[in-house]
């Protein structure tokens, strides 16, 4: 189980990281172009966008970090629970803007995460 979570935890590291360093320093309309999933950025403002960069890569370290160097490792069950709400708000930005297929990979994301959360708690 541990290798699992460790695994997991990695690679939605690894995601967010990317996911949140697009959002941080690509403009909206750029973040809108390279992907078909990714209209949503243009329904809110560049500061939001930018939040949700922060809040990425903040949970992107926090899901590894503390576990490594086992500092406060509840710090990884916070990050987890953390990005499983980005991701529920972005399941129901999806499902708002009817792309039901992409807001399935948002629930996956959303159960990575809740995986994460309850296995380091």
């Amino acid at each position: 189980m541990e290798t699992a979570l460790w695994i997991v935890a990695g690679l939605l590291a690894v995601m967010y990281l990317v996911s949140g360093v697009g959002k941080l320093f690509l403009r909206r309309e750029t973040i809108a172009g390279v992907a078909s999933g990714a209209g949503w950025v243009l329904d809110f403002s560049p500061g939001a966008v930018k939040f949700i960069g922060v809040v990425e890569i903040l949970g992107a370290v926090g899901l590894v970090v503390p576990a490594l160097l086992d500092i406060a490792p509840v710090l990884v069950s916070l990050a987890a629970l953390g990005l499983a709400l980005v991701m529920a708000g972005a399941l129901v930005v999806r499902l708002r803007r009817r792309e039901a297929l992409i807001a399935l990979l948002d629930l996956g994301y959303l159960a990575l995460c809740a995986f994460v959360a309850i296995g380091r708690a």
